[in-house]
This record gives C-alpha cells, structure tokens and sequence, in this order.
C-alpha cells in the first residue's frame, strides 16, 4: 500500500485535480470524514479537500463526549433523543478502544437544580430510549467512595448514569481511513477560495495547495461544504439565518493533581450553566465555556483569561479541598462551535439551539452545525440531498460505519494496549504492528501513546506540520509539559527522516509549534 505522506499528496495532487468527481466534500472535519465514509461506501467518486489539518477546528478541540441527548429530552426532543442514543451505542460497539463508555455522577444539593427525582425521571425516559437501565441514585455515605473531594455541603447524594467518551481526532482519522479503504480521497492543507458556477449551477472549485501557493481547479457534480463556522464564506446566503461562532474553552490537569473516576456533571455557580469535570486520556479536563467568539477565523482559536478563571472557580466549586490553581495546568484549548442562529438578538449564547441546518443551491449543499454522536445520520442526510444532482439514490441498510478490526496475536502489549490501537487505527492497524514490532512497544512517559504511533503517523498519516504530528494525530502537546517540549529530540531522531524534512525544516517546524503551543494552547499571558 502506497504511503499516505507529503510525498504521496505532492505526486497525486495534480493526477487528482484532473478526474472528474462526483462528490467533493469542502471541510475536514467530523461531518465532513463521515459524509466521505458514507459516499465512498456507495461508490461515488468522492474526495475530500481541507484547508489545514484533518478535525483541526473543532473537530479537535471539542469537549471528546460522545452524548446521548439527554438534554434534549428536557426540551421534549425525543426523536433526536432517540436517534443520539442509538448512534452512541453504534459507536460504542462498532470502535471500541476509540470510544469507550464513561460513568457520569450529578450530585444533588438541597434545593438546587435538578433534584433526584426529576433527574431520574429524565434518566427513566434517556433508559428506555437506550434500551436498557443504566443509572443509579448513591446516597451521601455511597458517594464518597465514588467521589472523595466532593463538596459535601448540603449535598443528599447523587446520580449515576452512562454515557461515552473519544479522542475526537482520532475518530476523525478513524473515519477517514473508512473512506479511502473504500475509494474515498483526502488532502489536508488545501484552501478552497471559490465556488465555480456555470449558468447558475456549482460546478466546481478552485483551490489553493497552502503548501506550494499553486492553484488548482476541480470538477465536481456536488460540492458539499461542512467547514463549520466557516459556512458563511462560500454559500449564497437567503434568509436570516447565519452562523454565530460560540467558543467552548478547556483546562487539562495531570490526573495526580485530580485524580478522577468519573465524569462529574454540575451547574456552574455564577450563570447555572452545566460544566463537567472528567477524565481523558490519563489526565483530567475541566469545561467548558459558551461565549461569542469574535476573533478572526483564520487565527487559532485560544482560551481568554476570564474563561481560565471561569473553569477554576467551577473546580473550585466541585472539588473544593483540591485548591487547583492555574499553575497546575498543563494546557488548554479552545473550539469554535458553528452555530445556527436566526439573529435574535439579545439572545445568550448558551439559549441559541444546537440544530442543524442544510442550505441547498443547484450544486452545493451546505451543511452547519450538528453534533459529534450524529455524524452519520448527518452524512445520510447530506447525501439524500446530493443524490438527485448526480443521478443516484441512498439507501441507508444500516451498515456498520467501521470495519471489523480482527486483532493479530500481539504478546508485548496488554489487552488494554491491544484494544486501544485497534479503536484508533482500524484497517490501517498490520501497518501500525509491523513498526511495533520493528520498534517496540514502549510508551511516551506519562502517557497511553506508543513511540511507534509516532513514527507510523509519520509515515501513514498524512503529516504536513508539527503541529498535526502532536496535537492531533496524537496528543502529545496537549498531555505532556510545554506540549512536550522535553520529549522533542527523541521525536526528531524517530520521525525526522519519516517525514522527509532537512535540518533546515526540522528547526523552522519546532520553532513554529512552540510559538503556537504558547500562544494557543498554553495559559494565556495577561497583558
């Protein structure tokens, strides 16, 4: 199998910009890998173009929840409810290692919001949806076994209940290789500046290789945008509606500093928001944030001084006798959430409804918003409005989003390893085996992530920068110190050559990606 690297792109890209497709989806993102899955899947000659790095935007930078809906039944959306729940559990089966199950608790105080009985009845309804009983009320002598370090005043006990939690870019890369297993094509860092029309009609695209400044055209008999917040910049608009960028900000703790079995789940003191308190990946998250984000677009979106202080009296509200400061974080992020609003104004962020829309013209379909867990009902959903453009029609038979991964024998790595691997790489993981057993299974100190997923990213991942190397196609930068700045000469001696770049290059990408690691995913510095 051919390489999927800088030097595949730089030869395929010409050959590519030459075919004529009939799908091209614009964005790189969640919505976009899966409409790519589910065209590819068909037969459709698809590709898919991004102009960073695949899930670079929020699909990077969300909360990693993978949610049932339970909120929705508050506002009576019960088929949404329905379908959140069945697609969790989809994924649940279908990626095992890659989403995992992950207990939440809800504590209840007297008279806050909401009490036992009421979050059990909404929990009774979310159960039968699901299909199965999975919540539980813990008196107060119960929840602290569960959850030594809850605040304990007036608190009567707690709550509960199941639902998942991902690695979101590793989902994202999951998706991808669905794709291009099945004919699907993708290329990172190429920046669609215009829609091309003929009489009215899309028709295609012109593109730019960010890489080399080259441009390049492309025909298509659909283009599909799911580029999130940046819908706006390409679509006709008609309406009212338009998309409010909404910020959602995060802090990363080491898990020693709180440590953490479950999710906790509770109303933020001062605005009565929901805030959660997890554990990810070795470490603990606290989030997030809902505010207007204002800063441009193509700037990295980064946490504020007043969200990191926002998030800390949250912990300190929940785990008060852990006395988490902002010299215990070890980094952030921050996501921009692309939603829908129909201009109210006034309105609050956190009031806006999280709906999707689709805007159809005569070859485009543009799709915003929308949610993680539904990706593939979204997919189905894009590509019945595509299907009549091209002549085609879509089925949906309900077949499994990823293939079965069937697991070699591997003795140096223990079943958690072995199931980890499998959820993250899929069809791709012999290719990952064969550099494990070249290189062995040790694991970067301090966290989950084997030296060999290094070195295949390298070299099968489609790396263009530093950047997509530890911040997402692992999460290096995010679990170790200075985004893992101490562990940067051991990842040049693996991946250097991997990657084709010379000294030269290697200086210019570190120094990039500490810059942007400071500006962007570090404490913010005030002014």
């Amino acid at each position: 199998m051919t390489n999927w690297n800088a030097a595949w792109r730089e030869q395929a890209l010409p050959e590519l910009a030459e075919r004529d497709w009939d799908l091209i989806v614009v964005g790189g993102g969640i919505s976009g890998a899966g409409i790519l899955r589910e065209a590819a899947r068909r037969g459709w000659k698809c590709l898919l173009l991004e102009q960073r790095d695949f899930a670079w935007g929020t699909s990077s930078r969300s909360s990693k929840m993978v949610h049932g809906g339970l909120r929705y039944i508050a506002k009576g959306q019960f088929g949404l409810t329905r379908d959140s729940v069945r697609e969790r559990q989809r994924l649940l089966q279908e990626a095992p290692g890659l989403v995992d199950p992950l207990s939440f608790i809800m504590g209840h105080y007297r008279g806050g919001f909401p009490g036992p009985k009421v979050f059990g009845s909404l929990l009774a309804v979310y159960d039968a949806l699901a299909g199965k009983r999975n919540h539980l009320f813990y008196s107060l002598q119960q929840l602290r076994y569960l959850a030594p370090g809850l605040k304990e005043d007036g608190l009567l006990g707690g709550t509960r209940f199941f639902d998942a939690v991902t690695d979101d870019a590793r989902l994202v890369q999951r998706v991808l290789g669905e794709a291009r297993g099945e004919g699907g094509e993708a290329l990172n860092g190429m920046r669609v500046a215009e829609l091309l029309r003929e009489d009215g009609r899309v028709t295609g695209l012109l593109a730019k290789d960010v890489e080399t400044g080259l441009r390049y055209g492309f025909k298509a008999r659909v283009v599909v945008q799911a580029t999130g917040v940046w819908a706006d910049q390409l679509r006709r608009k008609t309406g009212l509606e338009h998309i409010r960028p909404l910020r959602g900000s995060h802090l990363l703790l080491p898990a020693w500093r709180l440590p953490v079995a479950h999710a906790f789940s509770f109303m933020h003191g001062a605005d009565k928001r929901p805030v959660f308190v997890f554990p990810w990946e070795g470490a603990t998250v606290i989030g997030t944030t809902d505010l207007d984000h204002s800063a441009p677009l193509s700037e990295e979106a980064r946490i504020s001084p007043e969200e990191v202080d926002y998030l800390l009296a949250a912990c300190a509200q929940q785990f008060p006798t852990a006395a988490i400061k902002a010299a215990d974080v070890l980094s952030t992020w921050a996501g921009v959430r692309p939603v829908v609003s129909d201009g109210v104004a006034g309105r609050k962020p956190s009031d806006e409804k999280r709906e999707h829309a689709l805007w159809i013209e005569p070859g485009c379909v543009t799709l915003a918003g929308g949610k993680l867990t539904t990706f593939r009902l979204l997919a189905l959903e894009v590509l019945h409005a595509c299907a009549p453009m091209i002549g085609r029609s879509v089925a949906d038979h309900g077949a499994a989003t990823f293939a079965a991964v069937t697991n070699p024998p591997m003795p140096q790595l223990s079943p958690a390893q072995q199931k980890r691997l499998a959820g993250r790489h899929g069809r791709a993981l012999p290719q990952l085996l064969a550099l494990v057993e070249q290189l062995g299974s040790e694991t970067v100190v301090g966290t989950n992530t084997l030296w060999a997923e290094l070195a295949f990213a390298a070299e099968h991942e489609l790396v263009l920068h530093l950047d997509d190397l530890l911040l997402r196609r692992t999460r290096l930068g995010l679990l170790l110190a200075s985004g893992a700045a101490a562990e940067l000469p051991r990842i040049r001696a693996l991946c250097q050559a991997r990657l084709g770049w010379d000294d030269a290059r290697w200086q210019q990408e570190e120094q990039r990606y500490l810059a942007l690691w400071q500006q962007c995913y570090s404490l913010p510095v005030e002014k």
